[in-house]
């Protein structure tokens, strides 16, 4: 790695399960400001065997150490799969970063005790030579934060530098908001994708897996009960900064919500989404936001973003693509740079966002073949984000 620039490939699989993004990115520091150009970006399917073994592997479900051993060396290999192809078509790639796939959020109130992020990163170092920093999540943890949303880490750099209040939402398997003012701060507001996703999947209403641009919630009718009673988990009266995951929001939680009521599928998938609607919505009313900019695989339903749309009249909504960020491949942009902030001494999480005692560098680091050098420097104030290719 020179000290000019540095390319980084950054993996991870969100808490939609559903297979790994990638993103090659070039960092280049000039003083304060750092600049990344994201060469490509792209996203390959879990094969369908080993995603039923990860969602068997998910609360509410009830699994076994081998079960757990088995799906760590497999999605261990399937992130190598993904990194060694990216490596043969980009070359010059000095790093990569992997998230893993999360499999368990521990959280006691608003506390969080530990996380889990299954992929054996030793996979990745063998079939790519290169050094691998994984396991980003615990250090925050130990540090007394939630380990999450480290999505603040890239937010505050790209959306300081923009007037009044800004808020920066992604959306996947569980919903996160980031708020810059005069302070950094983020918290998980619920599900996003998470419970729709577990219904349809359930009951098999969409081939996808999921409600392919919002369709199965147009067609549906809010049921207003069955809203209140999901409304009433404690989550949701909880002050920032929290975090959560599916650990809570699953198919138990709408069982339990559903009990004695009859409620069609297309309503219930309307509620779901009018759920996730209203949770972002009075999670950043008041925070006077000027702009919202969304992101993850959220963005694609239609039915959902035109809900916040109506619930935030006055907060201009737009896709995180006008920060240089493509909504589908944001969190592997971001874990790229948090490889480049570790591998610089930087510390990759913002303690005012997390919860955090202070902010930490993160991640355990796998040497590849050749020695480990790491680089320091000023720590970027700010970030200016180009390219966005497709791979």
């Amino acid at each position: 790695m020179s000290e000019q620039g540095m390319r980084v490939l950054g993996l991870i699989s969100g808490t939609s399960h559903d297979g790994i993004d990638a993103a090659v990115v070039d960092f280049e520091q000039r003083g304060s400001q750092l600049h990344a150009t994201v060469v490509a970006a792209d996203s390959q399917q879990y094969e369908p065997e080993l995603r039923q073994a990860i969602i068997a592997l998910l609360p509410p479900n009830q699994t076994t150490i081998d079960a757990v051993t088995m799906a760590d060396t497999r999605i261990g290999q399937a992130f190598a799969l993904v990194a060694a192809d990216m490596q043969r078509r980009f070359d010059g790639i000095d790093l990569v970063v992997s998230h893993g796939q999360t499999v368990f959020h521990w959280v006691e109130g608003q506390t969080a005790r530990g996380t889990l992020q299954l992929g054996q990163p030793a996979w990745i170092a063998e079939a790519t030579g290169l050094t691998v920093v994984s396991d980003i999540r615990a250090r925050d943890i130990a540090a007394g934060g939630q380990g999450a949303p480290l999505a603040s880490t890239i937010d505050a750099l790209v959306g300081g530098s923009r007037p009044g209040v800004t808020g920066l939402l992604n959306l996947g398997g569980i919903a996160n908001v980031t708020v810059v003012g005069e302070q950094v701060r983020a918290w998980d507001t619920g599900p996003a994708n998470a419970l729709v996703d577990a219904v349809v999947l359930d009951r098999g209403l969409h081939a996808s897996g999921y409600d392919d641009g919002g369709a199965i919630a147009a067609s549906g009718t809010v049921d207003q009960v069955l809203l209140q009673r999901m409304f009433a988990h404690e989550y949701f009266g909880l002050a920032a900064p929290k975090s959560t995951g599916k650990e809570v929001f699953n198919l138990d939680f709408v069982e339990g919500a559903l009990d004695g009521l009859s409620v069609s599928d297309a309503d219930l998938v309307a509620t779901l989404t009018e759920l996730s609607a209203q949770t972002v919505a009075d999670a950043v009313r008041g925070e006077g936001l000027a702009e919202l900019f969304a992101s993850g695989g959220g963005v694609h339903n239609a039915a959902f973003m035109a809900r916040l749309e109506q619930l935030l009249p006055d907060v201009r909504i737009a896709s995180s693509s006008e920060l240089g960020l493509e909504p589908d491949s944001k969190e592997a942009v971001l874990m790229a740079l948090l490889g480049w902030l570790t591998a610089h001494g930087h510390a990759g999480s913002v303690a005012s966002a997390t919860g955090a005692a202070r902010a930490s560098v993160l991640g355990s680091i796998t040497p590849g073949v050749h020695p480990l050098s790491l680089s320091a420097g000023p720590a970027p104030t700010s970030l200016v984000i180009q390219g966005a290719a497709d791979a």
